[in-house]
């Protein structure tokens, strides 16, 4: 799904959510200048999606028209097929990856990550047989997966056979940070960025 679909969606998305929705609001929640925020609220405003009133006289309301509610119903559809295909390929591309391990036989495996990757991760070393015994991270939670959350830095003396390092981003930081620790690099299973990219 384009970017800008997605900014329209949310933008759609909030001002039928919130009778008191403002351009300041949109501005925070889409994270963008409120310049820009005005000038996606006109562009959506030419469309016909959204009519803007003045209600008090001072004060602007912003209102979906019907062919604004049609739009988000199309971009909420187009957003949910994305996001199963999305699903889809990166889980089918985490059993391609994962699936050697499971087969050279029991393996004390980690994950290096606490977010939605590391959910993914979990689900589909499950799926091949194998269990997450340790959680890693470098901005430890409390319990991530029901384990607690050790600091990233422990993983050098972990007693784990492998070490599952996955993120969405593209900047792969978590990688950067691990691969520094000097950890051996055939305990490594590097994941990143191509997972989010290749889909």
């Amino acid at each position: 799904m384009r970017q800008a679909a997605q900014r329209d969606l949310k933008i759609l998305t909030e001002i039928a959510a919130r009778d008191d929705v403002t351009q300041r609001g949109l501005s925070e929640s889409l994270g963008i200048a409120l310049g820009l925020t005005n000038l996606y609220l006109k562009r959506l405003t030419r469309k016909g999606y959204v009519k803007i009133t003045t209600i008090p006289a001072n004060r602007l309301k912003y209102l979906l028209t019907p062919r604004g509610i049609a739009q988000k119903t199309r971009l909420t559809y187009e957003y949910v097929s994305f996001s199963l295909v999305l699903y889809r390929e990166t889980r089918q591309r985490l059993r391609e990856a994962l699936q050697p391990i499971a087969s050279e036989g029991p393996k004390r495996v980690a994950l290096s990550g606490t977010g939605e990757a590391a959910e993914l991760t979990n689900l589909t070393l499950k799926e091949v047989g194998l269990d997450t015994v340790a959680v890693y991270a470098d901005t430890p939670a409390s319990t991530f997966l029901d384990l607690p959350v050790r600091p990233l830095r422990e993983l050098v003396n972990a007693d784990v056979d492998r070490i599952v390092v996955v993120t969405f981003s593209a900047g792969d930081r978590l990688i950067e940070q691990v691969t520094r620790l000097g950890l051996p690099r055939e305990k490594l299973i590097l994941l990143g960025g191509q997972l989010a990219r290749g889909a």
